[in-house]
């Protein structure tokens, strides 16, 4: 009977003994997901911090670049602001020489229109008086000037300058020969014949048979034949064609005053 109780009283406790171990180990269980758990909450919330971390990071660099950038900017607008100043002081340097310099212009033009109308009359007197070459085109010159001087939209400068160019041209003729073509009438007969600009000292014509040559007289204005001088007008032409190389002519020129 005692065998029994004491049997009886083992199984009773190793039933509890066992059904403590599956409570226990179900506890277990339990407790061990929670801690997982919780382990997996603090592991994302320190990933999330982590990424605010890295966030917060990212924009203070981003802040310092822009801090950078911006402090580099002003760097650069100081320097150009620098710049701009000296700049205007040094237009408005130039804008009160230009005030001075209009002044002074303003003087110079009430002075230089008189001298280019001077310059102008004496190239009419010069050309009237010269050997009668290029009339068309020498009176043509002096007209365009005449014209121009009385424009108000062709500046003083311009004005000049086209003077100056009309003097150069003929002061290059005294040192040129030339040869054209041009209507004369000798001996009441009216025809075409080749003419020959030795400088501003000669000018000779020749017909294109050579049968009639002659010269101007500057100092009775007439046209005057004087075949002696065939050959070497002849020679001059062609030194003025540059059919041949230029070469010592003899022609007869006008006397000097006084001679």
């Amino acid at each position: 009977m005692k065998r029994c109780i004491s049997s009886s009283r083992r199984l009773a406790t190793a039933f509890f003994a066992v059904s403590a171990l599956t409570i226990s180990g179900g506890v277990f269980a339990q407790t061990v997901d929670q801690v997982l758990q919780a382990d997996q909450r603090r592991l994302n919330l320190a990933q999330q911090s982590q990424e605010r971390i890295n966030n917060i990071v990212e924009g203070t660099r981003s802040l310092e670049d822009q801090y950078r950038a911006i402090n580099k900017e002003i760097d650069g607008l100081k320097v150009y602001n620098r710049l701009m100043r000296a700049q205007v002081e040094g237009q408005a340097a130039t804008l009160e020489d230009i005030a001075l310099s209009m002044d002074q212009v303003d003087v110079i033009n009430r002075q230089i229109f008189p001298l280019m109308e001077r310059m102008i009359d004496g190239l009419k007197q010069s050309v009237a008086l010269d050997i009668p070459f290029l009339m068309e085109e020498r009176s043509k010159r002096i007209g365009d000037l005449e014209a121009i001087m009385e424009r108000s939209d062709v500046t003083v400068a311009e004005k000049f300058r086209k003077v100056m160019e009309a003097y150069q041209i003929e002061n290059d003729y005294g040192t040129t020969i030339e040869d054209y073509s041009q209507s004369l009438t000798i001996d009441g007969a009216t025809r075409s014949f080749n003419m020959l600009r030795v400088g501003r000292i000669g000018l000779y014509f020749q017909s294109d048979d050579t049968k009639i040559t002659g010269r101007w007289n500057n100092e009775d204005r007439v046209w005057e034949v004087d075949n002696s001088a065939r050959n070497e007008v002849r020679k001059g032409l062609r030194v003025a064609r540059q059919l041949i190389a230029p070469e010592l002519i003899i022609v007869p020129v006008p006397a000097a005053e006084g001679s």
